[in-house]
C-alpha cells in the first residue's frame, strides 16, 4: 500500500492545472492529473507532497532512474564548464564519444558513424533524409500502427490519426504503408510465423503494385511497437524485410526511440531479434532524460548527405552528450541488465497470469521487460475496451500508482518503470494494478 498525504490530484496539483488552462495551450495531454516537485530513482514526488511509484518512466526515458547521481553530477560539470557553442560552429569531445559509443552498441560487423540531434521524431526525419540522400529515391514505407513522431516526416509515418495527425493535413508525399504483423488481430490466424509470411506478402504487393520497386529509398519499422501497444515484430518478418531490402538496395531503418537504451533487456532490441537493421534510430533513454537522439548506421549511408546537409543549432548539446556518456556507464556495469532479467520474469508471469484470469484481457505481450496487456469486451469479438483502461489508470493513480495506456485503440496498459526498480517495489505496483482490474 502507498501511503498518501492528499487525494489525487491535490489542492496545489489542481490550483496548477487551473493556471495551465489559461497559459498553456491545450494540446498536451496530461495522464497524471497531478504537477511534479522532486523524483527519485522510481519514486516521484508531487507539489502536494505525494509520493507515487512510477510505471512510465517519463514515457520510457528515465530508464536509469529519475536523477541518477552520476548523470546528474555529469551534467553539472558540463553546465560548469560550457553549456552551448553549437557542434556546428565549435565541436566538443563528448559529441564523438556519444558517437563513439552508438557505433560500438549497434550490432553489424560493418563501419558505422553516428549523427545526434534532440528528439525521436527529429532522428526520424534525419534518418529519412539520409536513405534519400543515399538512394536517390524518394518512396518510403512504414506500417499499421506504428508511431515516428509529431513532426511533419514523422507524423506522416504514423499510423494513428487521433490524436497526433488529425486536422493536421496534408501530409508528406511518397509515403506508403503497410500491416504489421500483429498475431492477436491478425484476420486468419494468431501464429507468429503465418502472419509473418502473409504479412510480407501484402508488403511485398505494395511495394510492387503501388510504388514501384525502384522507387522505394527505406522502409523504416518499430522491432517493439511502442505507442502502437508493445507488440514485437515476429523476428521472421523482420528476416525477410532483411533480405528483401538487401537484394533490392533499400535502406532498413529500425526506430528503436522506445524499444532501445535496455528497455527490452539489452541495450537494443534488434540484439534480440537476431536482424540489423542499415539505420537504427535512437532517443528516449539515451540521455535519462535530457533531450537528445541519434541515428546510426552503415557510414556510407551515414555520409550520403552533403556537408552541412543535416544538423541544426542545438543537435548532441553538450549537457546532453555527458549526460548519455553517464548512462552508457551505468548499463556498463551490468547491474541494469541483471536487474532486467528479474523485472521480465515478474511482469511476464504476472501478466501471463492475468490473461488466465480475466476474460478482459484478450493479450498479454511484450520483449523482455517490456511488457503490455490488451483489454477487450470480450475475446470472442476481440472489441477493445478502452473504457476499462481508463478506469484502471484513473484507479491507480488516485492510490499513488502512475501508469500509460498504449494502442490504436487505446485499450493497452503498458508497463514502463524505470529498470532499476526492485522486485518489491514492482510487486506493489502490480498488485494495485491487479486489484484495479477486479473492480473493472
Amino acid at each position: 500500500m502507498i501511503e498518501l498525504k492528499t487525494p489525487i490530484p491535490g489542492p496545489k496539483s489542481i490550483s496548477l492545472m487551473e493556471r495551465r488552462k489559461t497559459a498553456v495551450a491545450r494540446g498536451p495531454f496530461h495522464t497524471t492529473p497531478i504537477f511534479a516537485d522532486k523524483a527519485e530513482g522510481v519514486w516521484v514526488t508531487d507539489v502536494d507532497g505525494n509520493r507515487l511509484l512510477d510505471f512510465s518512466s517519463g514515457i520510457g526515458v528515465v530508464n536509469v532512474g529519475h536523477a541518477p547521481p552520476r548523470v546528474v553530477k555529469a551534467a553539472q560539470n558540463q553546465l560548469g564548464k560550457f553549456i552551448h557553442t553549437s557542434f556546428n560552429v565549435i565541436a566538443y569531445e563528448s559529441y564523438i564519444e556519444v558517437c563513439e559509443k552508438l557505433n560500438t552498441a549497434m550490432p553489424g560487423s560493418f563501419v558505422k558513424k553516428s549523427f545526434l540531434a534532440n528528439s525521436g521524431a527529429e532522428a526520424v526525419e534525419n534518418a529519412i533524409k539520409i536513405a534519400r540522400a543515399y538512394t536517390g529515391r524518394q518512396a518510403v514505407v512504414c506500417f499499421q500502427h506504428a508511431y515516428h513522431g509529431r513532426t511533419y516526416m514523422a507524423m506522416s509515418l504514423t499510423a494513428k490519426a487521433k490524436p497526433y495527425k488529425y486536422g493536421f493535413a496534408p501530409f508528406n508525399s511518397e509515403v506508403y504503408r503497410s500491416p504489421f504483423p500483429y498475431p492477436y488481430r491478425w484476420p486468419t490466424t494468431s501464429q507468429p510465423e503465418i502472419v509473418a509470411d502473409e504479412c510480407f506478402l501484402e508488403f511485398k504487393t505494395l511495394v510492387n503494385s503501388e510504388i514501384g520497386l525502384s522507387q522505394v529509398a527505406a522502409v523504416i519499422i518499430e522491432p517493439v511497437l511502442g505507442e502502437g501497444g508493445f507488440i514485437p515484430a515476429p523476428k521472421r518478418f523482420l528476416e525477410q524485410l532483411r533480405k528483401f531490402c538487401d537484394e533490392n538496395k533499400i535502406v532498413l531503418i529500425f526506430d528503436e526511440v522506445q524499444c532501445g537504451f535496455g528497455r527490452t533487456g539489452t541495450l537494443f532490441a534488434c540484439e534480440q531479434l537476431g536482424v540489423t537493421p542499415d539505420l537504427l534510430v535512437s532517443a528516449k533513454g539515451i540521455a535519462a532524460g535530457l533531450p537528445l537522439s541519434a541515428v546510426t548506421g552503415k557510414s556510407e549511408i551515414m555520409d550520403a548527405p552533403s556537408e552541412g546537409g543535416i544538423g541544426g543549432t542545438y543537435c548532441g548539446n553538450p549537457v546532453a552528450c555527458s549526460a548519455a556518456l553517464s548512462v552508457f556507464e551505468e548499463w556498463e556495469k551490468g547491474y541494469l541488465k541483471t536487474n532486467t532479467q528479474i523485472v521480465e520474469k515478474v511482469l511476464k508471469d504476472t501478466t501471463e497470469k492475468w490473461l488466465k484470469t480475466f476474460p478482459l484481457i484478450g493479450d498479454a505481450r511484450g520483449l523482455g521487460p517490456m511488457r503490455a496487456i490488451e483489454f477487450v469486451i470480450d475475446r470472442d469479438s476481440k472489441i477493445p475496451h478502452p473504457d476499462a483502461v481508463k478506469k484502471i489508470i484513473k484507479g491507480a493513480y488516485e492510490r499513488g500508482l502512475i501508469l500509460m495506456s498504449a494502442g490504436t485503440f487505446g485499450n493497452v496498459i503498458r508497463f514502463l518503470p524505470p529498470l532499476c526498480i526492485n522486485e518489491k517495489e514492482l510487486r506493489l505496483g502490480l498488485e494495485i494494478v491487479e486489484e484495479e482490474i477486479r473492480k473493472v
